[in-house]
């Protein structure tokens, strides 16, 4: 076997639940309990990889709001990658993870004041910071507290993909300045500022023809938009990321050099960088929930698995309908091999809403019955809740290693403050 088929073999498009050790993973429920994420920062890095070697001309942006725990952020940054943010917020946490200001852009969507002066601010610091803006009046409020650095001119390109209609962005009017006005939006800019890109992204968990071809078209877009305005005035055109990954078992990897051959073609010759913002493809097979099941409940359609994780652990089945694969760590080994049937697994948050499947071919549990959620490393922690009361959970490194404590309930309450009379 060659160098590159030995580093193939080891560095898997997606890594299944099914590949998961799980021997490792009830050693660390055990020790830590449980509902319990594990991160592999390996395969955080071993992504990365893979990106950097399909775009190896192209500026990759890590999509912090996938995943912005301080150890991912540590391995994103040392694997090369910049960080793409989404708030002031995911600005402070990559700027102390170690991130330059050179390697951090903020993507200002409708950003409320209280960002904008804190970006405005730690840019003194970080002069190389960027700051992506979609509408013409946060260009103005920047200019308005004294900011003249690097910006870049998010445009909507009329064009959306997704795995959900919640999350296609590229025709949404929330999003970027409209394509017929980017033009002169991007003239205005350069009177105030340094502009240095323009950007666009279709949207999120982007998998499949139908998917890609509206990818293709964005890109094109942009660069017929780059050509338009000067493309040798500015750094990089941004045509987003949105990288899908297969949450079905039987779904197919995504061909990732084939995008990033489509993507080139498609944006078409520039003196600009193309670049990139992939998230979810960093994240989401590096993580896996762990939950444990505490009630059975037999139903004529159904056996409820009652587990201790929940919407408020894993919001995206609640939210999307979206598919996670499920394995019963405990069903399935030598001696314990167990019937299957129709198994709903259930959270213990008082919504319909709060399962992670519905009457799916599962081996039939036992309370006590270890589950591991797969593919949870994208949005899983970051869209945590405390909705009813209950405390976030903890994160440990495949290694063992506590990334996030498992919070109290003195945690939830305190910010709280009693009445005036107390």
């Amino acid at each position: 076997m060659s160098d590159e088929q030995l580093r193939g073999a080891e560095n898997p498009p997606i890594r299944r639940l099914a590949e998961w050790d799980v021997e490792r993973l009830r050693e660390l429920a055990g020790e830590q309990g449980t509902p319990l994420y594990v991160t592999d920062t390996d395969r955080v890095a071993e992504n990365c990889a893979r990106l950097r070697a399909a775009f190896p001309d192209a500026d990759v942006k890590y999509a912090a709001k996938a995943h912005t725990g301080r150890a991912v952020l540590e391995t994103v940054r040392e694997a090369g990658l910049d960080a793409e943010c989404a708030s002031a917020g995911e600005v402070r946490r990559a700027l102390d993870a170690g991130f330059p200001g050179a390697r951090v852009d903020y993507t200002a969507v409708n950003p409320p004041a209280r960002d904008l002066d804190s970006v405005v601010e730690w840019w003194d610091d970080h002069p190389d910071i960027t700051v992506t803006v979609g509408a013409r009046d946060t260009l103005d409020r920047l200019a308005e507290r004294g900011y003249d650095g690097r910006v870049c001119v998010r445009v909507n390109p009329g064009v959306g993909a997704g795995h959900h209609e919640k999350v296609r962005t590229g025709a949404a009017p929330k999003f970027g300045v409209p394509y017929d006005r980017a033009a002169e939006v991007v003239a205005d800019a350069r009177d105030r500022f340094e502009v240095v890109g323009v950007h666009a992204h279709a949207g999120s968990g982007i998998h499949g023809e139908e998917d890609l071809a509206a990818h293709r078209d964005l890109v094109a877009r942009m660069g017929e938009l780059a050509r338009e305005i000067g493309d040798d005035e500015l750094e990089f055109v941004d045509v987003g990321g949105g990288f899908g990954v297969p949450y079905h078992e039987d779904d197919p990897a995504l061909d990732l050099d084939s995008v990033a051959d489509a993507t080139r073609e498609a944006l078409g010759d520039l003196d600009a960088t193309l670049a990139v913002e992939p998230g979810r493809y960093v994240v989401a097979d590096a993580g896996v929930l762990l939950t444990r099941v505490n009630t059975v409940k037999p139903t004529a359609e159904t056996t409820v698995a009652g587990v201790d994780a929940g919407m408020t652990d894993l919001l995206r089945p609640a939210m999307y309908d979206a598919y996670h694969a499920i394995r019963n760590l405990d069903a399935g080994d030598a001696g314990d091999a167990r019937e299957t049937g129709p198994v709903t697994v259930a959270g213990p948050i008082c919504e319909t809403g709060d399962t992670f499947c519905d009457g799916r071919e599962l081996p039939l549990p036992d309370r006590g019955d270890l589950l591991a959620v797969g593919n949870a490393g994208a949005y899983g922690y970051e869209m945590a809740s405390t909705y009813n009361s209950r405390p976030r959970l903890a994160e440990v490194s495949l290694a063992g290693d506590v990334l996030r404590e498992r919070e109290t309930l003195a945690g939830v309450t305190r910010l709280e403050r009693g009445g005036a009379d107390e």
